[in-house]
């Protein structure tokens, strides 16, 4: 299977008390399609572009994408691959836990 899109939808919270910032998400493949799949990027402490690091990572070590030293980005554009991304940032934690157990849910129906 090729892939030919990648939707990042990911969800920040800092946590004031010290100084932190975490995230959580999910990374979607030929979203829409009959070969769309999707995979978790768990609650985890990360800031900035810390989720596209991640995402691109889950996709390597899942097979989905083969790249070492070149940004996710960079990596989409040489190979003609879509790559949507987005963070909301200002996100409560419980709002990243949501995201984890959505994603647990629906493993748990296939």
């Amino acid at each position: 299977m090729k892939t030919k899109t990648i939707d990042i939808r990911a969800k920040e919270w800092f946590d004031k008390t010290f100084g932190n910032s975490y995230f959580a998400g999910t990374i979607t493949i030929n979203k829409g399609t009959e070969t769309e799949e999707t995979f978790l990027m768990p609650f985890q402490y990360g800031y900035g572009s810390s989720y596209e690091h991640e995402a691109k990572a889950t996709l390597t070590q899942f097979n989905k994408i083969s790249t070492d030293f070149e940004s996710l980005s960079n990596y989409c554009k040489r190979v003609g691959i879509e790559l949507t991304r987005n963070i909301e940032r200002g996100c409560l934690k419980r709002d990243l836990k949501a995201i984890e157990n959505r994603y647990n849910q629906q493993l748990e129906t296939v």
